[in-house]
C-alpha cells in the first residue's frame, strides 16, 4: 500500500515540479537578458578618439604629464575611460573601488603591462629577465626566494647598519654640497640619487661603490644617468610602433645603449664580489653573507638570471629613495610646524642616543605618517598596469574583454577629494587621525599583492632611517629664491625641476 501511495504521490507531483523547472529556466534566462543588457561592451565606454589622444601625447607633451592626464580623464570621462594609440587599446579605472576589483581577480601569476621596449632589448642582447619583466612561474621563483629576505621584518632589520653608514655618509656630503654663506644645496635630488644607489648596493652587495664620496666615480655617475635616459627612452620607445624605429633610429640605439652599461654595471659588481668570496672559500675561510647576491648565488640560479635580476633590483632602489626623500624633504621644509614636531618626535624615542635603529620606528607614527602623505601626494610609480588572463570581468557597468590591457591610475585616486579632504595638501595628520578613514585601495604606492614592491621594506626602512637623522642633524628650509616644483612623469613621477634646500645646523 505505501509503496503504491508513493507512486501515485509521484505522478500527481511530477507536473508540478516539470512546471517549476520550466519556469525557473524561464526567470532565470529573462534575469541573463536583463543583466546582459545592464552591462555594456567596450565600444561603449567614453574616451579620447585616437587622434586627439595621439594630439595630447605628443603635441600637449602629454608624455611628460601623464599624471595630469589622469585627472583630465576623470573629470571629462568619469572614473573609467578608453583609450586607444595604434592597435594598442587601454582601459583607464580611477576608482579606488574598481581597482580593488581588479586586483582581487588577480590569479597566481599576476600580469602586469608588457614592458615592450625592455623586453625587446633583452631578447636583442640575450639576457634573461628580471623580476621587473618576467611572468608566471619564472617570476613566482625569483620572488619567491627574494620575498624571504627583503619582505620578512627581521630579515630587513638586519640591515639597518649597513643602511646607517650610508646615511652617515649622506649627513656628511650634504654638509660637503653646502654653499657656505646660506647652507643651500643645489638640486638635492642627485644627491638623493647617490644615496639611493649607494643604500640599495649595500644591501645587494655587502660592499660599498664610493656614491657618497667627496669625488665620484665616473662610473657611477655614468650609471645614474643610464637610468634617467633610460626611463625617458622608455615611454618614448614604448610610444613608437617598431617600425618607427628604423625612420628615427637614435631614440632605441640611445636606450640600448644605456641598458648596457647598466648590465655591465651590474655585472662588474657581482663578479667583483663572488671574485673575492671565491678567493676567501681557498683561503680555507667561511664565507656567509648577509647581501641579496649572496642568497641569489646559494640558491643556484643561472648567472644570467642573477645579473638581470640584480640590475633590475638596481634601478628599482635609486628612483624610489631619491623621490620619495626629496619630495618629504621639499614638503618638511615648507611646513616648518611639522618639521618641528617630527624632530621632537625623534629625539623623545633615541633619548641620548643619535642614530635610530631599525625598532625604533614603531615608535615614531609622524615619521611614517609623514612618508605616507608623500607617497599619496607624489607617487613613485603615478599608474601600474595589469591584464586580467583568466578570461573577461565586469567592471563598473563594462564587459572588460580578456588580456584588456587596464591602468590604474594611482595619481588620480591619491588625489581624489572623496577619499583625501584637501587632497592637494601635505597633511600627514590625516594618518593619524581615527575620524579620518580612506579606502584601503586609494592609496597603494608600493602596488598590491603579489606583484607589490619586494624591496618595500627595505627602501622604508632606509627612508625613515635617513630622514630621522636629518631632522636631528639639520633645520631644512626651502630656497629663498626658489618657487613651487611640481611633479613629472618620466616613467616614474619625479620633480619637474631641481629642487634647492637650505640645511642648517641644529
Amino acid at each position: 500500500m505505501l509503496q503504491q501511495a508513493l507512486k501515485v504521490s509521484g505522478r500527481s507531483v511530477s507536473p508540478l515540479i516539470k512546471w517549476l523547472e520550466g519556469w525557473a529556466e524561464i526567470t532565470s534566462s529573462a534575469i541573463q537578458q536583463r543583466t546582459e543588457q545592464s552591462v555594456k561592451c567596450l565600444t561603449e565606454m567614453p574616451g579620447p578618439s585616437v587622434v586627439s589622444f595621439a594630439w595630447d601625447l605628443f603635441a600637449k607633451r602629454g608624455l611628460s604629464r601623464l599624471h595630469e592626464l589622469q585627472l583630465e580623464g576623470l573629470q571629462r570621462y568619469g572614473p573609467m575611460w578608453k583609450a586607444s594609440f595604434g592597435p594598442i587599446l587601454t582601459v583607464h579605472v580611477a576608482e579606488a573601488s574598481l581597482i580593488e576589483q581588479i586586483l582581487r581577480q588577480e590569479g597566481r601569476h599576476p600580469m602586469r603591462s608588457d614592458l615592450s621596449s625592455w623586453k625587446d632589448y633583452r631578447k636583442l642582447r640575450d639576457h634573461d629577465y628580471g623580476l621587473l619583466t618576467s611572468e608566471g612561474e619564472e617570476w613566482q621563483s625569483v620572488r619567491s626566494l627574494l620575498a624571504k629576505h627583503m619582505l620578512r621584518p627581521r630579515a630587513v632589520e638586519a640591515y639597518d647598519h649597513a643602511l646607517n653608514g650610508v646615511v652617515s655618509d649622506l649627513i656628511v656630503k650634504l654638509r660637503h654640497s653646502r654653499r657656505c654663506q646660506d647652507g643651500l644645496v643645489p638640486d638635492v635630488g642627485s644627491e638623493f640619487y647617490r644615496f639611493g644607489l649607494e643604500g640599495i648596493s649595500s644591501v645587494l652587495f655587502e660592499s660599498r661603490i664610493g656614491c657618497l664620496d667627496p669625488v665620484v666615480p665616473a662610473e657611477t655617475e655614468r650609471f645614474i644617468q643610464s637610468i634617467n635616459t633610460m626611463f625617458v627612452m622608455t615611454l618614448l620607445t614604448m610610444a613608437m610602433p617598431n617600425w618607427l624605429h628604423r625612420l628615427f633610429p637614435k631614440p632605441w640605439k640611445t636606450f640600448c645603449q644605456c641598458w648596457d652599461y647598466m648590465f655591465d654595471f651590474a655585472k662588474g659588481h657581482i663578479d667583483d664580489r663572488l671574485q673575492k668570496d671565491a678567493e676567501r672559500v681557498a683561503r680555507g675561510e667561511q664565507v656567509e653573507g648577509r647581501y641579496l647576491t649572496y642568497y641569489l648565488t646559494q640558491a643556484r640560479l643561472p648567472m644570467k638570471t642573477i645579473y638581470s635580476n640584480v640590475t633590475e633590483l638596481l634601478l628599482a632602489g635609486v628612483d624610489t629613495i631619491s623621490s620619495t626623500m626629496s619630495w618629504s624633504l621639499y614638503e618638511l621644509s615648507r611646513h616648518p610646524e611639522v618639521q618641528a614636531s617630527l624632530r621632537e618626535e625623534v629625539l623623545s624615542v633615541l633619548g641620548t642616543r643619535r642614530i635610530p635603529q631599525a625598532a625604533d620606528v614603531a615608535r615614531m607614527p609622524l615619521l611614517k605618517a609623514i612618508v605616507k602623505e608623500v607617497h599619496r601626494l607624489y607617487p613613485v610609480i603615478p599608474a601600474n598596469a595589469r591584464v586580467i588572463t583568466e578570461g573577461d570581468i565586469e567592471l563598473g557597468g563594462y564587459l572588460i574583454p580578456k588580456n584588456t590591457l587596464i591602468t590604474l591610475c594611482h595619481f588620480a585616486t591619491s588625489r581624489d577629494p572623496a577619499e583625501f579632504p584637501n587632497p592637494d595638501e601635505f597633511q600627514p595628520q590625516r594618518w593619524l587621525s581615527r575620524d579620518h578613514s580612506h579606502h584601503p585601495y586609494a592609496s597603494v604606492p608600493f602596488g598590491f599583492g603579489k606583484r607589490s614592491c619586494v624591496g618595500r621594506r627595505i627602501a622604508e626602512l632606509e627612508l625613515y632611517l635617513a630622514l630621522a637623522r636629518i631632522v636631528m642633524e639639520f633645520e631644512v628650509k626651502p630656497d629663498p629664491e626658489g618657487g613651487a616644483v611640481k611633479p613629472m612623469t618620466r616613467t616614474l613621477l619625479v620633480p619637474e625641476s631641481a629642487i634647492n634646500l637650505q640645511f642648517i645646523d641644529l
